[in-house]
């Protein structure tokens, strides 16, 4: 009987877990040997980290626990990545090394401050589990310092987001459905929470229509959100940001300051491949990368630019979980010695959340606004927890 092949996948992410959710129900433990590797016990859904990040919803809500959804023919190790050997066939990690015929690198983002002085000490950033219950935690404590203190500091109830990209927009609106129950909990008033957003860019959701982002920008600042879009950051201090006006500097002050701005693959990539930008790399078409038909590369480390095009696609949890459904298709090939297939992106649409109430986006080619939107996103939330955990899953974890 042949040695069976050895199939490690890094990082449980959108990625790496819809890879395995559907191996292991294509491959028997006959068929391979199928190994998980992820630094947390616990998969967290990233799309909702800025209701976590808010306080909307409970971080508890955001995760369940990667073996509830492995069947038992998958081995799990709970490890953080350390080295990745292409041509010794080796990763290393913080609980052993681990040896390959078929990897699969899905090993997600982090935060990216592109420079910007301070950024990194002096703001929040949405980046996981931990850091959503920090920026949450942060900002009931400063309603509770405020209401505590008998000189009522207004710094403490002004929030400044950095980026106004899809992450900062649903952020802003989780925000806006939890500053009134915050302004009621701690009896303060509403009319002093100041919530300032500041974008570089010249349009802020530029994936969306004029049209969507007027209703987003009505809609947030009807709510209280004040914009300042092509305003450049220059620094992050520990009084907040300093910004860029007609050539002149200007300091924002808030006690909590929040980056959701921007995002790049895991470090970890720069050191284990050759022409990686910002923690990507291009992958082939059929999400293999040159020089190794047994390294799949996909998720947020990633760069797949489809056949014509001239740039990657961007990373998406949609996308993702596509890629992980054509990778496991792909290994199941590679295992019966037949050719790969190439991936195609299907294009579903897209929804931004604006709180619970309201939304803009483009769902099969139409746009929405306002509650249909805020349905279609809970419809999308559940559904990509569907796809990895199926009915059961869904009903617990899901938005319905």
């Amino acid at each position: 009987m042949a040695e069976r092949k050895k199939v490690l996948v890094l990082g449980a992410g959108y990625a790496g877990l819809q890879t395995v959710a559907k191996l292991q129900k294509q491959l028997s433990e006959e068929d391979a040997q199928i190994t998980l590797i992820n630094k947390n016990d616990y998969h967290y859904e990233a799309t909702w980290l800025h209701e976590a990040s808010a306080g909307t919803l409970n971080y508890e809500d955001v995760l369940y626990p990667i073996a509830s959804v492995l069947k038992k023919h998958v081995k799990f190790v709970k490890a953080e990545v350390t080295k990745i050997d292409r041509n010794a066939k080796k990763v290393e990690t913080t609980n052993g090394i681990f040896d390959f015929d078929i990897l699969v690198v899905g090993l997600g983002f982090e935060s990216e401050t592109f420079g910007i002085e301070g950024m990194k000490e002096h703001a929040f950033q949405i980046e996981n589990v931990n850091t959503a219950r920090q920026i949450s935690r942060h900002i009931e404590d400063k309603f509770a310092n405020y209401a505590a203190s008998k000189t009522k500091d207004n710094k403490d109830l002004a929030i400044l987001v950095g980026g106004a990209g899809f992450t900062g927009v649903e952020f802003l609106g989780e925000l806006t459905d939890r500053i009134p129950e915050l302004a009621n909990k701690y009896g303060v008033d509403q009319s002093k929470v100041k919530i300032t957003c500041v974008e570089a860019a010249p349009k802020m959701l530029p994936m969306f229509s004029d049209e969507l982002v007027n209703h987003a920008v009505s809609y947030l600042e009807e709510r209280g959100v004040e914009f300042k879009v092509g305003t450049p950051i220059v620094a992050a201090n520990e009084k907040g940001f300093v910004v860029k006006v007609d050539d002149k500097e200007q300091q924002l002050e808030a006690n909590t300051v929040v980056w959701a701005a921007g995002v790049r693959g895991s470090h970890l990539m720069e050191k284990s491949f050759e022409g990686v930008k910002r923690g990507r790399i291009v992958t082939k078409q059929d999400l293999t990368i040159d020089g190794y038909d047994d390294i799949f590369v996909i998720g947020d480390v990633s760069a797949f630019i489809p056949e014509g095009a001239d740039r990657p696609l961007p990373t998406t949890a949609q996308l993702a979980m596509q890629q992980g459904e054509k990778t496991a298709t792909n290994i199941k090939h590679i295992l019966k010695g037949e050719p790969t297939e190439n991936f195609t992106y299907a294009d579903r649409g897209t929804v931004c959340s604006l709180g619970r109430h309201d939304g803009v986006g483009v769902v099969f080619g139409r746009e929405i606004t306002g509650k249909k939107a805020a349905f279609m996103k809970r419809v999308v939330d559940t559904r990509a927890v569907f796809k990895i955990g199926g009915l059961g899953l869904a009903y617990k974890k899901g938005k319905f």
